[in-house]
């Protein structure tokens, strides 16, 4: 088998899959007849290639061991090509040859279509070959669907991995664990018990050199229409029938279509657009892209009816954190009086991604001693926390999952393409409304949690931010 990293030189591939390939080869998950062949049109030899590939698998890789390197490096090819031209893809077809192989697509979406079109011109597209693609898959519905009929020109839909890295967390995947291994967590998970939830994707550094993309595409379209309605869905997605990929991705399709859409007449109160003070100055011009998106957001199914969830992202905020919470609803009946009513509390389902990994539940206890008063109540947390439990194991690089099921042919964890569609449906939706309504982004201070307005949104439904 043969790794092709189309973009094999650039950050992607050399802060991540580059070191976890090394990572799957140091644990004995590689097998012997695997080779990488990097490629892209940067003229450069196979050892100048090996040596950037030890470099980045040094600072980013699993302990480095000299052993674990050499059998490593052995499996290290490169070809200079431009897989737009015929006389790219005739090169890397010569490289390939009869061997099964997974192109892995690490460039702009922009070149998707035609490197999907070279692949199959040189006949490489055949099964079982099977190619990735890198988010975003477009920047909005129409040039989202260009891209995904493109690709199925060359390869079918099962041989298609659309992959979002947020989906090899093992926190992430331990959420399907958590609602569906236990029968503790399955009966209250609905309107019944659960007040609200709150998913989180805050990031504490500017947009900087990465202005030109960031500015076409803006936090809506960057974090919220993959990375967040993707843990949104395996929060709300109904029990699938089985692990298998279109069991899954069935259910999270079903939660994508059930989502309220956004009209002019609510778009003021259940969004927010912001945008850093300095945004403009990093690009050099006036600009009208938001940097930072709240919105409370409405899933319209028996389930999750009357719940709002409450979703916000944004750059150059307080504190770099990935985190859903689960608010459950108060008991329905109140037996202790005095101090301890008013020290109760609902309890909260905490799930940490970043920078930590953890799964903690607040619980209320009796606080230890002796009152006056008689009970008091101190809420407590509960850790499932992954390095505690299993603290001899490494922090994986969530590439290293999604590279395993791509090359055993498990597309579970990978987006299908009316999942695409469906999340491009309900955030085009809400541009639309925006731009109706003329709704421009708020300014807010770097090092805060975003404007004012946010946290007044969240208000008016009666609830506040988890911080």
């Amino acid at each position: 088998m043969k790794i092709v990293i189309a973009g094999a030189t650039g950050d992607l591939s050399r802060r991540m899959l580059l070191p976890a390939l090394y990572n799957l080869d140091a644990d004995g998950l590689l097998a012997e007849d695997v080779r990488i062949l990097g490629l892209s049109r940067q003229m450069l030899d196979r050892e100048t290639f090996a040596d950037m590939a030890r470099e980045t698998v040094e600072g980013r890789g699993h302990a480095f061991r000299r052993e674990i390197w050499e059998r490593f490096s052995a499996r290290l090819d490169y070809l200079t090509a431009d897989l737009t031209r015929p006389e790219g893809g005739a090169a890397l077809a010569s490289e390939v040859g009869e061997s099964e192989a997974i192109f892995y697509l690490a460039v702009s979406p922009s070149l998707f279509d035609g490197i999907c079109d070279t692949l199959n011109a040189v006949g490489l597209s055949h099964a079982p070959n099977r190619v990735v693609l890198e988010k975003p898959i477009g920047r909005d519905a129409v040039s989202s669907a260009q891209i995904n009929a493109a690709v199925a020109r060359a390869f079918s839909e099962d041989r298609t991995y659309r992959i979002d890295h947020y989906l090899g967390k093992e926190t992430v995947q331990n959420l399907i664990a958590l609602r569906f291994a236990n029968t503790l967590f399955e009966p209250l998970w609905s309107s019944q018990s659960i007040d609200h939830v709150q998913i989180t994707v805050s990031e504490t550094e500017a947009v900087g050199d990465r202005w030109p993309y960031y500015d076409d595409y803006g936090a809506l379209r960057d974090m919220l229409q993959n990375h967040m309605l993707q843990l949104l869905c395996l929060v709300a997605m109904e029990p699938p029938a089985s692990l298998d990929p279109d069991s899954v991705r069935n259910e999270k399709v079903k939660t994508l279509r059930s989502l309220r859409p956004m009209r002019r007449a609510d778009i003021g109160d259940l969004t927010v657009r912001g945008q850093y003070r300095d945004y403009a100055k990093e690009c050099g011009r006036p600009t009208n892209t938001e940097t930072y998106v709240a919105l409370c957001a409405h899933i319209d199914n028996w389930r999750w009816a009357g719940v709002p969830f409450f979703l916000r992202t944004g750059k150059q905020l307080a504190e770099k954190r990935t985190q859903i919470v689960i608010q459950f609803k108060p008991v329905p009946h109140s037996i202790f009086t005095g101090a301890a009513s008013s020290d109760l509390v609902a309890n909260k389902l905490v799930i940490e991604l970043q920078p930590k990994e953890d799964i903690s539940i607040l619980l209320m206890n009796k606080t230890p001693g002796l009152d006056g008063g008689g009970f008091r109540l101190s809420p407590l947390p509960l850790s499932l926390s992954l390095a505690n439990a299993f603290g001899g194991d490494r922090r994986r690089i969530a590439y290293e999952r999604l590279i395993l099921d791509v090359i055993h042919n498990n597309s579970t964890l990978f987006v299908r393409r009316d999942e695409v569609e469906a999340s491009w449906a309900w955030i085009d939706g809400i541009r639309a409304a925006w731009e109706e309504a003329g709704l421009a982004p708020r300014p807010y201070e770097s090092g805060s949690w975003g404007p004012s307005s946010a946290y007044a949104m969240i208000a008016q439904q009666g609830r506040s931010w988890n911080e």
